[in-house]
């Protein structure tokens, strides 16, 4: 929690720092909503092997920019996403427990300081979470693990026109993962927080295209590079012990199509690559059809 004030404090502070020039100028703002659901059953006399399955997946996506003042732009960034997957079983036709399909909280603060320069300083904040954390079935717990960003250095906006903008910041960023009621490495019948933290480059490129009135693209690449690593010493002698100096990989791409007024359908494509978790790069791949309303 404290790390989180603290990162919310730097926002704050240099938003002061530019207030004697606040402009009257309204926040640009978007926020949609989205609820997809699938649902499939089959008969008694179904051959195939098929199970009935029902899936629902609920979504929030909102930007919030505003130019605070002559040299100072506030963008906040907000993620949210989260559903679940019931199966039938084939002979007892009993529906399985909820499963959770799709968890994801991702909120971001990111300050520059528009001084009409070749490039603009940012200071940022982020916070990644997720809200149920069922690693663990016997100690369910709720917006865990926590990874908070704390970035600052340099942003350059690439492309600019109307609504599309490509916007890249390359810093130094210290990272701080927290995972509450984590079952202690020394004594697995017992529960501890545990803490690790990091500090590197990063980069962070983002898009956002219009391609016509139905058609939208929204894209986000960050890579990140770590100079230190506070568990470094808890590897050393082991095939890992380098693990942490990799860079890491998170690109997201989401293309959307709307249909009519309130039905949209969804591409998303999320590679993650992080050697410490697995040495392969992993995919997510969603394609979703549904109901979708634009609150701002």
């Amino acid at each position: 929690m404290k790390r989180i004030i603290n990162g919310l404090m730097i926002i704050v502070f240099v938003s002061l720092l530019a207030a004697p020039g606040i402009m009257a100028e309204p926040w640009e703002q978007s926020f949609n909503l989205g609820l997809n659901v699938t649902q499939s059953s089959y008969s008694n006399s179904w051959t195939g092997g098929e199970e009935g399955n029902v899936t629902w997946a609920a979504g929030a996506d909102g930007v919030f920019t505003k130019q605070m003042s002559p040299k100072f732009k506030l963008k906040n960034t907000i993620k949210l996403a989260f559903g679940q997957t019931m199966t039938q079983d084939k002979e007892t036709r009993d529906w399985s427990r909820p499963q959770k399909s799709t968890d994801k909280i991702d909120l971001e603060a990111l300050g520059r300081l528009t001084l009409d320069a070749w490039v603009d300083p940012y200071v940022a904040f982020r916070f990644e979470s997720q809200f149920l954390d069922a690693s663990v079935d016997t100690n369910k717990r709720y917006i865990n693990p926590m990874l908070l960003t704390e970035s600052a250095g340099i942003a350059k906006t690439l492309f600019k026109k109307e609504k599309d903008e490509i916007l890249s910041r390359l810093g130094f960023a210290v990272k701080e993962n927290i995972n509450r009621g984590a079952v202690s490495p020394t004594d697995p019948a017992k529960t501890e927080t545990i803490s690790s933290m990091d500090g590197g480059l990063e980069s962070v490129s983002d898009v956002k295209m219009v391609l016509n009135d139905k058609l939208g693209y929204v894209g986000k690449l960050s890579l990140y590079k770590a100079f230190f690593f506070s568990k470094k010493n808890d590897f050393k002698g082991t095939e890992a012990e380098d693990y942490w100096k990799a860079v890491d990989i998170n690109w997201e791409n989401t293309v959307t199509a709307s249909i009519s007024k309130y039905i949209q359908v969804t591409f998303y494509t999320q590679l993650l690559y992080d050697k410490q978790i697995s040495k392969k790069g992993r995919l997510k791949e969603t394609l979703a059809l549904g109901l979708t309303y634009k609150l701002l």
